[in-house]
């Protein structure tokens, strides 16, 4: 395999990485906003434990609606991404930790992987085809690091 093709497939790779984390966010952030309703997510959250669920349940709810359209158009990815490496983590304590590691039971199988693609989303970068690269990507810009 030549190095041009080797580069092309891991731009797709990270492409199609952020655009299906993007799709999943999205649509549990539709699922909190119009089907649970945002009060719902709050009351989940108070009965979770969950540190000022007031502000943390419309921040999650939102932030997966529209942190994952964001994700999805490489907009902004590289701090969406530790934002849901952050919403994951306290859905894997506070909600998946005690009904053990499948998802069927409740576990934590899905929000591990949904936050381990956000890490590598945030250490990789958006990739080429993305609004951040456009934006951001030339090398002497100072907000580089986004692209």
């Amino acid at each position: 395999m030549s190095d041009s093709t080797r580069i092309q497939l891991q731009h797709v790779g990270i492409t199609a990485l952020r655009v299906i984390a993007g799709l999943i966010f999205v649509a549990y952030g539709w699922q909190k906003v119009s089907q649970n309703t945002v009060a719902g997510v709050t009351g989940y959250f108070t009965q979770l434990g969950v540190p000022l669920p007031e502000l943390f349940g419309p921040f999650i709810s939102y932030l997966e609606l529209l942190g994952g359209m964001a994700l999805i158009l490489g907009v902004l990815t590289r701090p969406i991404a530790l934002l849901f490496v952050a919403d994951m983590a306290g859905a894997l304590l506070f909600a998946h930790l005690p009904s053990g590691f499948y998802v069927e039971q409740g576990g934590f199988s899905q929000v591990l992987i949904l936050g381990t693609a956000a890490l590598a989303i945030a250490m990789i970068g958006p990739g080429p085809y993305s609004v951040d690269r456009y934006l951001f990507g030339r090398k002497e810009s100072k907000v580089a690091v986004l692209a």
